[in-house]
C-alpha cells in the first residue's frame, strides 16, 4: 500500500488524535481514588470500554455527554460508589478537557498540505469542537455520531462516511481510514471495503484499554505507532 495513492484521510479522532485514555483517567481517577477504590488505570479503561459500548449500542440516538454521564453512572453501580448527578454530568462535559497527543496538530497540519482530512467520530459536534481547537486544523468534513444518529462499529457510520466523500468528488479506493480503535474503526472500515491504517497508540502496552477487544480476523492494511511516524512514512514515500 502506497500513501501517495490515497487522496482522503478519514480519522478517528478519540484514541487516535486525542489521548482519551490519559483524558478518561484524569476524570475518573480521583473519584475512585477518594472513596478508597483500589482499581488499576487498565481496569478503569477496561471498564469503562465495556460500559460506553453497551450505552452506546442501547441508546444510538443520545448525545455522546449523555452517553458518558450513563457509563459514569454504571460504573459507579459497578463499583458501588457513591455518583451524584453533578458528578455525572461533569464527567459527560469532560471531553473538551482531554488532551491531545503531542504529534496530532502538527502531523495534521502536514498532512492537510497533501490530502483532504475527515473526521469520523463516536462524539457529538459541541465536543468534538472543543477537541479540534486543540489539534489547530480545519478539517474538510466533520462526521459525528449526532450526524448520524448511530455509533462506531456500526457501519450506517462509514456508508454515511462514503456518501459524504463521494459527494466531495473522492471514491471508496481512494479513501485511507486512519484509527486507534480495531474494534470501533478498522473491522468495520475493512467490511465495508475501505484501506485502513492502524495508529497503534498503545503499542508495547498489555490490553485493550478504553476499547472491546476485536476479533483476532482483524488485519489492518498498515500499521503506524503515532502520527509523526505516519507522517515520517509519507515523506519516505514521496522521496521514493
Amino acid at each position: 500500500m502506497k500513501l501517495t495513492d490515497f487522496a482522503a484521510l478519514t480519522f478517528d479522532c478519540y484514541g487516535t488524535l486525542i489521548d482519551w485514555e490519559r483524558g478518561i483517567l484524569a476524570e475518573l481517577r480521583p473519584w475512585v481514588t477518594k472513596h478508597a477504590c483500589n482499581l488499576a488505570d487498565e481496569e478503569i479503561l477496561e471498564a469503562f470500554g465495556t460500559e460506553e459500548t453497551r450505552c452506546e449500542t442501547a441508546t444510538p440516538g443520545k448525545l455522546y455527554p449523555d452517553i458518558l454521564a450513563d457509563v459514569f453512572r454504571a460504573l459507579a453501580q459497578q463499583w458501588n460508589l457513591p455518583a451524584s448527578d453533578e458528578e455525572a454530568r461533569s464527567f459527560g462535559a469532560s471531553v473538551g478537557r482531554w488532551p491531545a497527543f503531542a504529534d496530532s496538530a502538527a502531523a495534521l497540519q502536514y498532512l492537510k498540505q497533501h490530502y483532504k482530512l475527515v473526521i469520523l467520530s463516536n462524539v457529538d459536534r459541541a465536543s468534538f469542537a472543543h477537541s479540534n481547537e486543540k489539534l489547530q486544523v480545519m478539517f474538510d468534513r466533520v462526521i459525528t455520531a449526532q450526524d448520524v444518529g448511530s455509533y462506531k462499529p456500526d457501519h450506517r457510520n462509514f456508508e454515511h462516511l462514503v456518501r459524504e466523500l463521494a459527494a466531495m468528488g473522492i471514491a471508496k479506493e481512494k479513501i485511507l481510514h486512519t484509527a486507534q480503535s480495531l474494534f470501533h474503526d478498522v473491522a468495520p472500515a475493512r467490511a465495508m471495503g475501505l484501506a485502513t491504517m492502524w495508529v497503534n497508540r498503545r503499542k508495547g502496552l498489555g490490553g485493550w484499554g478504553a476499547t472491546p477487544a476485536a476479533a483476532s480476523t482483524v488485519q489492518p492494511d498498515a500499521e503506524v505507532a503515532s502520527m509523526a511516524d505516519l507522517v515520517a512514512l509519507h515523506q519516505a514515500g514521496v522521496r521514493r
